[in-house]
C-alpha cells in the first residue's frame, strides 16, 4: 500500500519504519527541513531500540522515504497517518493540498487510531501489539476506511484477531482512558511509598505481595519519581480538561497528576532534610537523565526538576545518562535561562565514575541496566560521603549496608540511612530550639 505519515518525530518514525518493513511504500513527511535531511542522509534524529537499523534498511529498500512537502505527500497516499502534536493544523494542510491538486472531491474518511507505543519497547509494540484500536465515522466512508485497515493491519494480525473496532470518539476517550488508568498505578505506589516510610515497611515487599493477585499484576506498581515523557502528562491533562468542558471533575486524575508533580520533588526534598536549605559546597552526582530507560527523551523527566532545585540551592551537580547527555543538556539550558550558575557548577560525565568523583550523594534517577549492579565498594570509595538516594529503587538496601553505604529510595531504607535522616532531623530540631531562645 501508499501511505504517507505526517511527522517524523517518535510515534511518526517509528510507525513508518514499522509499516514499511512489511512491504508497503511509506513516505514521511516533517515540516522540519534539518530532520527530513538527516533521515535522507541515513541519520536518526531520536533514540529507539532498534528503529535506527530498521529505517536503514527500508530506506536502502526504497521503501522508506522522506520530504518536506505535504503535496508531494498527498499526491498518491491510499492512507495518511497524522502523527504530530497539531493534528488540526495538519489536517487543514491536508485539505488545502488536495484542492490543489483537484482532489477536494475525492471520497475520504477521518479515523482514529490511537498508538500505544511504549518508548524504549515501541517497534516490539507495533509489530506485536496488544490491541489496535480503530475507530470508524458512520456511512459508507467508515466501510471503505475499515476494508483499507484491515488489509494495512493483516501482517500484525495472523496469529490472533488484534483489532477492536469502534466509533472515533470512543476509540479516542480509549487513549486517554489507558494512560490515565496506568499513570493512576504509578502515583498509588508513590502514595503507598509515603505511607511505608512512615511505618518503616519496605515498598518492594508491598509491590510483590499486592501484584502477586491475579486481578491486580505487576506492571506499572514501582514507587518511583513519578512518571514523565510525552504520553502519561499530555493525556492525563487532556482528560481533564475534556471532563471540564463537559462539566464534570475529574477527581481520580486530577489527584494523580497532582501526586505525581511533588513526587519529582522527592529526593530534592530528601536531599534538604539531609544537608539543610543551603546547599553551597555540596556536590551530587546524578545517574540517568532520560524520563525512563531505552529512550533519549526529556519531556517532563523527573530528573529536569531535581537538578534544577540542586543548581537553584547553590549545589555542583554531575550528571551521567548512557544515552540522554545531548537531550538532557538542550533542556536544562531551558530551564535554567533565569538561572546564573557558577563555571563548573553543573557538568555532564560521559562516565558514571566520573560523576561519583568527591560527590556527597549519588542521585538515581532513571533505571538504566548499565547502573544496575556497579561496583559497590569503588563507588563507595570515589563518594565523598557514602550515601545513596535511589529514585528508582534499583539495589538492595541491606547489599549497600554491607558496603557501608547509606540508602534511602522511595519507601525503602537501610539502618545508616535510617540513622543519617535521624541524625538530620534532630539537629534540625536542635537549630529550631536555639532559634526559639534567641
Amino acid at each position: 500500500m501508499k501511505i504517507t505519515v505526517v511527522g517524523a518525530g517518535y510515534v511518526g518514525l517509528v510507525t513508518a519504519a514499522c509499516l514499511a518493513e512489511v512491504g508497503n511504500q511509506v513516505l514521511v513527511v516533517d515540516q522540519d527541513q534539518t530532520r527530513v535531511l538527516l533521515l535522507q542522509a541515513g541519520g536518526v534524529p531520536i533514540y529507539e531500540p532498534g528503529l535506527e537499523e530498521c529505517v536503514r534498511r527500508n530506506r536502502e529498500a526504497g521503501r522508506l522515504r522522506f520530504a518536506h512537502s505535504m503535496a508531494q505527500g498527498v499526491q498518491q497516499a491510499e492512507l495518511l497517518f497524522i502523527a504530530v502534536g497539531t493534528p488540526a493544523a495538519v489536517s487543514e494542510a491536508i485539505a488545502s493540498a488536495l484542492r490543489r491538486r483537484g482532489r477536494s472531491g475525492s471520497p475520504f474518511a477521518v479515523v482514529s487510531n490511537p498508538e500505544f507505543l511504549k518508548e524504549g519497547a515501541a517497534m516490539e509494540d507495533f509489530t506485536r501489539p496488544d490491541r489496535i484500536v480503530i475507530g470508524l465515522p458512520a456511512g459508507a466512508e467508515g466501510e471503505r476506511a475499515r476494508l483499507l485497515l484491515t488489509r494495512l493491519y493483516e501482517p500484525f494480525n495472523r496469529h490472533h484477531q488484534r483489532t477492536v473496532w469502534m466509533d472515533v470518539c470512543s476509540a479516542e476517550l480509549t487513549k486517554y482512558a489507558a494512560n490515565a488508568m496506568l499513570a493512576t498505578r504509578i502515583s498509588f505506589m508513590n502514595e503507598i511509598a509515603a505511607l511505608a516510610d512512615r511505618v518503616g515497611a519496605d515498598i518492594d515487599s508491598v509491590r510483590r505481595g499486592i501484584g502477586a493477585d491475579s486481578r491486580i499484576g505487576h506492571s506499572f506498581l514501582y514507587a518511583g519519581t513519578g512518571y514523565g515523557g510525552s504520553c502519561f502528562p499530555k493525556d492525563i491533562r487532556a482528560l481533564v480538561q475534556t471532563a471540564a468542558s463537559h462539566g464534570l471533575p475529574m477527581r481520580i486524575a486530577s489527584a494523580v497528576e497532582a501526586i505525581n508533580t511533588e513526587q519529582k520533588q522527592r529526593l530534592l526534598q530528601l536531599v534538604l532534610e539531609l544537608m539543610g536549605p543551603d546547599l553551597s559546597g555540596c556536590r551530587f552526582a546524578v545517574w540517568g537523565l532520560a524520563f525512563k530507560p531505552n529512550t533519549s527523551d526529556m519531556r517532563e523527566a523527573p530528573s529536569r526538576s531535581v537538578i534544577a532545585g540542586l543548581l537553584a540551592r547553590g549545589a555542583q551537580v554531575c550528571a551521567h545518562d548512557p544515552v540522554a547527555l545531548d537531550e538532557a543538556r538542550r533542556a536544562l539550558q531551558h530551564d535554567l535561562e533565569s538561572v546564573q550558575l557558577e563555571p563548573g557548577q553543573l557538568r555532564w560525565c560521559e562516565r558514571p565514575e566520573q560523576a561519583l568523583q568527591q560527590a556527597d550523594a549519588l542521585l538515581i534517577l532513571t533505571e538504566w541496566k548499565c547502573f544496575q549492579n556497579p561496583d559497590f565498594a569503588r563507588l563507595r570509595a570515589l563518594l565523598r560521603q557514602p550515601l545513596v538516594l535511589d529514585g528508582r529503587n534499583l539495589y538492595d538496601p541491606q547489599l549497600l549496608e554491607q558496603h557501608g553505604l547509606a540508602y534511602l529510595g522511595i519507601g525503602r531504607r537501610n539502618r545508616l540511612g535510617v540513622a543519617r535522616l535521624q541524625q538530620a532531623r534532630g539537629k534540625q530540631r536542635q537549630q529550631q530550639g536555639v532559634a526559639a531562645l534567641l
